[in-house]
């Protein structure tokens, strides 16, 4: 294969997918989030659609909210309908996050029930989904199942469950495994993607000796797929058709020294022998699980967007090269969002700089330099 050419890309659309922040948990304070209300990407859905396709995307990732739909006893639609109506006017192709860290409000996540209901949600979405657009459906049952257990578990995100990260890590591959049968039972063509964050760990630069605890942290990055593809707790009912795309979720903050946290802060000309290149981390990935695999998530802020950008499509390119089935790149996010526990304080992270326009609404602005990495990354990766 020659520089240039593109990838034998079957699963999406476009190789260059743009993620909508769609997270609704309920944040450290105690607040219910709805990012995608926040941003106004709910109302504004066949504008942002057709901004992509602007700019040759055509592939997102979105977000279903299960709090606003899932109602005991019935179902009401009408927050996605009109999305799924503007991605199929638009002609993108999306996948479907249905549990971006958010559920009911009745629900106890560690019951029985939450399992049931969820199944019974997916299985209404895949339906709904095929009758609406005549196509299957992808969808992202759980999103970060290993990422979701530790923050839920923590300050982060409610519940706050503390110490019952191994519990909680279960109840939701439980979930996602339910979610799996039961979308393929309405709509067996639909495909299924676990995206979680791909990390590296080293050990203190001054005590490389001590390789134990950075070696756990780094394995513990596969424990939901391995479960998922029933590699590990079988009793949870994992098969390898259940792990069907998978989702590689990577930042600069991903590689990092354990213990102690010290991040291998990633930034043009880094020259940390430590950190790995994501050509590198990809191939093992492939190696490790031979499925289809894509990006689900990456970026970085403020001036570093573009570069970032760049060094990725380098990466990708490498891992292409090399015979990794790398299916796209998720920008995510492509609007800019703002912090789940501030309101004020923004990432600068978007392809789309967000500023009031003065009439209650946010104008979404291109950022000029972070677009022109996005045309040479498609021009490298069509």
């Amino acid at each position: 294969m020659t520089i240039g050419n593109p990838p034998a890309t079957s699963l999406f659309r476009s190789f260059w997918i743009a993620g909508f922040e769609c997270s609704c948990q309920i944040n450290s304070a105690g607040r219910r989030l709805d990012m995608t209300a926040a941003l106004q990407h709910d109302r504004f859905a066949r504008d942002d659609y057709q901004r992509l396709r602007a700019i040759n995307i055509a592939t997102a990732r979105d977000g279903l909210r299960w709090h606003l739909i899932d109602h005991p006893g019935r179902y009401d639609w009408s927050s996605w309908l009109p999305m799924l109506a503007a991605a199929r006017e638009a002609g993108v192709q999306v996948v479907w996050d249905l549990c971006h860290y958010g559920w009911p409000d009745d629900l106890d996540i560690f019951s029985a029930a939450f399992v049931d209901r969820f199944a019974r949600f997916t299985r209404g979405a895949a339906r709904l989904h095929r009758e609406v657009t005549g196509a299957p459906g992808f969808f992202a049952p759980v999103n970060e199942i290993n990422f979701f257990a530790w923050a839920a578990t923590r300050d982060l995100i409610f519940p706050h469950a503390y110490g019952r990260d191994g519990e909680f890590k279960r109840q939701l591959v439980r979930a996602a495994l339910a979610a799996a049968d039961a979308i393929w039972s309405a709509d067996p063509a639909a495909r299924l993607v676990f995206p979680e964050p791909l990390i590296h760990n080293v050990p203190p630069r001054w005590r490389p000796w001590l390789t134990a605890p950075a070696r756990g942290q780094y394995e513990s990055q596969f424990e939901a797929w391995d479960m998922i593809a029933g590699r590990a707790a079988s009793v949870l009912g994992g098969s390898e058709r259940c792990l069907d795309i998978v989702g590689i979720n990577f930042y600069a903050a991903n590689q990092w020294e354990v213990p102690g946290g010290r991040k291998l802060h990633w930034d043009a000309g880094s020259d940390d022998p430590r950190w790995v290149p994501l050509h590198e981390l990809l191939a093992r990935v492939h190696q490790r699980y031979r499925r289809p695999l894509f990006i689900a998530e990456t970026s970085h802020y403020g001036i570093g967007r573009a570069p970032w950008l760049r060094e990725v499509a380098r990466e990708c390119r490498l891992a292409l090269d090399r015979g990794v089935p790398l299916e796209g790149v998720c920008l995510y996010p492509i609007l800019d969002r703002f912090d789940w526990d501030d309101r004020t304080h923004w990432h600068n992270s978007g392809l789309f700089d967000m500023h009031p326009n003065g009439s209650g609404h946010y104008r979404r602005d291109l950022n000029p330099e972070y677009a022109r990495a996005l045309h040479e990354a498609q021009a490298l990766i069509s």
